[in-house]
């Protein structure tokens, strides 16, 4: 059955810590990890399908950050040779038509936003409007008070990245409401 919003939010509320990959040694602790659910943000267009299949492999959601795959361009093309030939439940990625395409080939859609000032937080309603992320992902995720403000604003499920090192992160971006965290310490996928 592919994974679809529902089914993933179900996973994040039984294990909100999202395993953030950016390495082959990365993925190795990932694989083993209680973490249900794997950011990759690594690779390239050759080795994407088998880094997938190996998530897919270990039982793992496995969501790939196409802004940082070498190798694929910000078009829609790259978002259908993905959900052809790789093994993956969703992307996450900072560019709207991306989003967009998925949603229409039925991928799960985590949109990336960098919240570096208040400007930058008054244009993520704009774009949401638009591109109609199933998810979204603000980083740094060490802002409580936004997280609470995105998550009332716009109603979508909010991810917190970014910064993640400390238990007490964790548990701040969750009160705040985030539904989940991604991080990429092995130490904090085993909480």
């Amino acid at each position: 059955m592919p994974l679809n919003k529902k089914h993933l939010l179900d996973l994040l509320a039984d294990g909100p810590v999202i395993a953030s990959v950016k390495d082959e040694e990365g993925l190795t602790a990932a694989l083993e990890s209680n973490a249900s659910v794997l950011f990759l943000l690594y690779g390239d267009l050759l080795d994407v399908g088998d880094l997938t299949r190996r998530a897919k492999a270990a039982g793992k959601a496995v969501f790939l950050h196409l802004d940082l795959v070498e190798g694929l361009a910000a078009r829609e093309v790259t978002v259908d040779f993905i959900a052809r030939s790789t093994a993956a439940d969703g992307i996450l990625s900072t560019k709207p038509q991306l989003i967009r395409r998925a949603r229409e080939l039925g991928l799960v859609t985590v949109q990336r936003f960098f919240l570096l000032d208040s400007m930058a937080l008054r244009n993520i309603e704009k774009h949401l409007t638009q591109d109609d992320p199933d998810l979204i992902e603000v980083l740094p995720g060490l802002m409580p008070r936004v997280i609470r403000q995105l998550s009332d604003a716009t109603g979508k499920p909010i991810i917190a990245g970014g910064l993640i090192d400390r238990k007490e992160d964790v548990v701040a971006a969750l009160a705040a409401g985030a539904v989940a965290v991604s991080a990429t310490r092995p130490d904090i996928w085993a909480m």
